[in-house]
């Protein structure tokens, strides 16, 4: 069995008091308006997979002082608080945060805490036997493929104000594509993707992405759609093989700037993913994305992917918090309350 996350227990942590989310196997979508604490969940759970994936490279096995070094680094990195006690849930007086990642292989299992006063200082609760086989994906509101030439020298060089998963992702999208056996499976993953975008992603020597179209030679990634270059992203993943097989997708807002048309891309490309064994896992405020994945789970294609769905509404003490198998089990979500009573007015005045 692929091993997967399949829960994420958090206390104290920015937005939330006392939360545990239970995840699906494949596809899991985190709803809620601006501020409600989406965009932390996607990159608390992110930053624990990448710190487990990119130890693996490094080290044989797990160690306490490695761990805890690791895990605050990438914290820190990702979320770019002044300290790492910044990202305790601000109250009067000391508080500690603690965070426990459980997956279907319980050797990845972790723990780990620290207080609001921590500079770097991380207690391990729980040291995981095994690494992950696979470094996670995270895809940020914005595409990167215009961010690229260049990127990842001025980033390792300079400071500059891009949070850690831009040059994680960076680095995934100019890894080499696959060759040899697995071709054949990128190829077909890659066929539905390509047709949406009407030509193929390409890499020249000088670290500039292109979309090649048939008859057109090659079109520079600036003068292409932003909807065009979120699925060239997503095709570039899929080709270097981070999205092949196994792995791990964390996608903020993939609806962002997108025009119907090629949400309805975007939400098939997601499902694709997860049929082909990638646990995915989303964050909007779309309801247009969320009433078309509805659809799609519905279809016989889609009906057995095990998902849940988390939405997330702010309150006085912080976040409130519920989850469940399917969107209808959603009752609380402002946001899209919104959206509803909008349409209710509209048609009302029709």
């Amino acid at each position: 069995m692929k091993n997967t996350l399949s829960t994420l227990r958090v206390k104290n942590f920015t937005v939330f008091r006392d939360e545990e989310l239970v995840f699906g196997s494949r596809l899991n979508v985190i709803v809620g308006e601006n501020g409600a604490g989406k965009s932390h969940l996607l990159k608390l759970a992110y930053s624990l997979l990448a710190v487990s994936g990119s130890a693996g490279k490094t080290a044989s096995l797990p160690n306490k002082g490695m761990w805890q070094s690791e895990v605050a680094g990438k914290l820190v990195g990702v979320f770019r608080p002044d300290f790492l006690g910044r990202l305790v849930q601000r109250r009067q007086g000391r508080e500690r945060c603690v965070v426990e990642a459980v997956f279907t292989d319980s050797a990845c299992n972790l723990a780990f805490s620290f207080a609001s006063q921590s500079k770097t200082e991380v207690g391990v609760d729980g040291l995981p036997g095994a690494f992950l086989e696979k470094m996670p994906a995270f895809l940020p509101t914005r595409e990167l493929l215009t961010l690229y030439p260049n990127f990842l020298p001025l980033y390792e060089n300079f400071h500059l104000e891009f949070d850690e998963t831009y040059r994680d992702t960076c680095l995934l999208l100019g890894a080499p594509a696959v060759k040899g056996p697995r071709e054949k499976r990128v190829r077909l993953l890659l066929a539905p993707l390509e047709d949406a975008m009407g030509g193929k992603v390409v890499l020249d020597k000088n670290g500039r992405f292109y979309l090649h179209i048939p008859g057109r030679g090659n079109m520079e990634m600036p003068l292409v759609a932003e909807g065009v270059r979120k699925l060239a992203m997503l095709g570039r993943l899929v080709a270097t093989g981070s999205l092949l097989d196994t792995g791990y997708l964390f996608w903020d807002e993939p609806d962002s700037n997108l025009n119907p048309k090629l949400i309805k891309k975007i939400a098939v490309s997601i499902l694709e993913l997860c049929k082909n064994g990638i646990q995915v896992f989303i964050a909007t405020h779309s309801l247009f994305l969320l009433r078309e994945l509805e659809i799609l789970l519905q279809t016989k294609r889609y009906a057995k992917l095990q998902t849940r769905f988390f939405g997330l509404t702010p309150d006085d003490d912080g976040t409130y918090l519920e989850q469940g198998g399917s969107f209808d089990d959603l009752t609380t979500i402002s946001s899209l309350d919104e959206e509803l009573e909008q349409t209710e007015r509209f048609l009302e005045d029709a």
